[in-house]
């Protein structure tokens, strides 16, 4: 392995509490913040189905001024809003996320739409037709958050938020460093309250992830380490989630996810730009937002084979590093094979995990794809060079084959 020297890294402060017994700890942080109106923010299941913010408030007693549970598996606007009005209501002074990416966006945008005066429009990250994403400069204090996480999500400490305009469907998206999280709490009962089938979903996105991060090839020492270790803990628990009395497969993802967000940080990339991997994530993310039904672990599961063995030949080096790390590639191999061959290694495991590996398994319209088509150019995450457009025609083929 030859590295790449020249990088940037940084770091973020949060502290982090994990395992048995974690949010014992979490009167200390709100303590530490200088707080004594916490409001938290987090779903109806969570709330209304366990015990988990029942015990919360039992922890916080007179610090908790409020709560809102009614933000949606998609982060609509709507329901952001009518967050934000009952955390201003409550004249809040730290926000609480509990439960996973949505709620954790959600509660990023609450502290957002609290402080800043201008109107929602000014606030939203720009998409120009042609040239890199504009951020809007969100220059107000933020209140401090803490997240508290019912399943493992790269959401947990990062900087940018996705909702739904739920009146027309478009995506919005901010971005403000100064709603990452102050504190992090991966409590082994707070996550034991997330049904099978969130942590099967998540596990299926975090662990396909990881093996196309897998192919990245200009990495730096610190991007590899965070590479290997999430793939690593990944597999490991992968075979374990069932078990939902054991919660070290859900701590291990927690770990996982947190290992994917530090690469980034460390100066990774996305996939390191290779074709599959970028295009598996615009896919399974367009999936995800034009079927609300649909998972992300699922869209992700029902495109990833197809999509390897269609584009794998145009990142050949990629593959054959993705091939090594699932042990189904040696060198003297025909390269070629190497996508085949890692296509069918990802597949027997989401196979294992009881995940779908077509699009026809999600219970989806056929003539949906070109909505998801038109979804995947314009995922500027996944292609910030605009070069799906030129692609149409093959992606559209490539979706159609993994029907």
């Amino acid at each position: 392995m030859q590295y790449a020297h020249d990088f940037r890294a940084v770091g973020y402060p949060f502290r982090l509490y994990s395992g048995k017994n974690a949010l014992d700890k979490l009167p200390d942080e709100i303590a530490r913040h200088r707080a004594s109106r916490a409001f938290i923010v987090c779903g109806r299941t969570v709330s209304r189905q366990t015990p988990l913010i029942r015990q919360m408030s039992a922890l916080l007693g007179d610090k908790l001024a409020g709560s809102y549970d009614e933000i949606d598996k998609d982060t609509t606007l709507s329901s952001v809003l009518r967050a934000t009005d009952a955390a201003r209501a409550a004249q809040a002074d730290l926000i609480i996320g509990v439960g996973a990416g949505s709620v954790i966006q959600g509660a990023r945008v609450v502290t957002i739409l609290l402080a800043e005066k201008r109107p929602l429009e000014e606030l939203i990250t720009k998409y120009p037709e042609h040239g890199p994403a504009i951020s809007a400069r969100l220059m107000a204090p933020k209140l401090p958050i803490i997240n508290v996480l019912t399943a493992p999500t790269t959401a947990q400490n990062r900087a940018g938020s996705r909702i739904k305009d739920d009146a027309t469907g478009r995506g919005m998206e901010f971005f403000d460093p100064k709603t990452r999280p102050g504190a992090i709490f991966w409590d082994a009962d707070a996550l034991s309250t997330a049904p099978a089938s969130l942590i099967r979903t998540g596990a299926a996105t975090t662990y396909c992830r990881c093996v196309m991060n897998l192919g990245g090839l200009a990495v730096n020492p610190l991007v590899e380490g965070n590479r290997l270790q999430a793939f690593r803990l990944a597999a490991g628990a992968l075979p374990r989630i069932g078990d939902k009395a054991d919660p070290g497969p859900r701590l291990e993802l927690c770990a996982a996810t947190l290992l994917q967000n530090r690469e980034a940080d460390d100066g990774g990339t996305q996939f390191e730009r290779h074709w599959a991997g970028r295009v598996i994530y615009a896919f399974s993310t367009a999936l995800f937002s034009v079927f609300p039904h649909v998972g992300q672990g699922e869209g992700t599961s029902a495109v990833t084979g197809t999509v390897l063995r269609q584009l794998g030949t145009r990142d050949p080096e990629a593959m054959v590093r993705m091939g090594k790390a699932l042990d189904v590639w040696r060198d003297g191999m025909p390269v070629e094979e190497a996508p085949l061959r890692v296509a069918d290694a990802l597949e027997e495991v989401l196979c294992s995990l009881g995940m779908p590996t077509r699009l026809s398994a999600l219970g989806i319209e056929r003539e949906g794809l070109l909505r998801v088509i038109e979804h995947s150019l314009r995922n500027f995450n996944a292609d910030p060079k605009r070069e799906f457009a030129r692609e149409r025609e093959l992606l559209t083929r490539v979706l159609e084959a993994a029907w």
